[in-house]
């Protein structure tokens, strides 16, 4: 999770983990979530560096202890306290898409928080269990904007929360096929999307 003394220990993720896991040619068991946070001012959002970071799930020897990096997530947000009567921008990225469960409790908290605005980018489609697609389709409609992480998006996050140790300029190492899982992905949350039936 995002913590440290100081400053610069903000969370930046190692390359490896973020490699292995947001791979979206590779199926891990763990969720990871970057996310970063801004405010309306002027028309413009402005980049609220203090709510940025990452986070993972945490699992318990049982089933039912298991938390999603989501409802983790969700508790950080409730403890910023955000102004009501100021407009937010949080953007996600995050190697699985919410299950069930989790797009649940996200489309409650845009519901009961008009005032801020999500966007999920996802590098893989989380369909193990039934009811993902009914969760996918009503955090659309709460609002949220889903979508699966381009290129662009994966390069975004390697130099925005990953820790590149003395090369801060390393290039994104991009995988083999990335492209055309994208748009494998991209094609099947688009039918998601779209389908209204169960």
């Amino acid at each position: 999770m995002a913590a440290g003394s100081a400053p610069e220990a903000r969370g930046l993720m190692d390359e490896q983990t973020f490699l292995d896991n947001f791979n979206n040619l590779i199926y891990r068991h763990k969720t990871y979530l970057c996310y970063e946070t801004e405010r309306m001012q002027d028309d413009l959002w402005i980049p609220l560096d203090e709510y940025k970071g990452f986070l993972q799930n945490k699992s318990g020897s049982r089933r039912w202890e298991r938390c999603h990096a989501e409802s983790i997530f969700l508790g950080e947000i409730a403890s910023w306290n955000l102004d009501t009567e100021l407009r937010y921008r949080i953007t996600v990225f995050i190697s699985w898409s919410p299950c069930a469960d989790c797009a649940d409790e996200l489309t409650k908290f845009l519901r009961e928080n008009r005032h801020v605005n999500l966007r999920i980018f996802a590098a893989r489609i989380y369909d193990w269990y039934q009811g993902y697609e009914a969760g996918l389709r009503a955090l659309k409609a709460a609002g949220a904007e889903v979508a699966m992480m381009t290129f662009q998006e994966f390069e975004y996050c390697w130099k925005n929360f990953v820790d590149h140790q003395q090369d801060e300029d390393k290039p994104f190492p991009r995988w083999d096929n990335l492209d055309s899982e994208y748009e494998r992905l991209t094609k099947k949350l688009a039918g998601i999307l779209q389908n209204q039936e169960d």
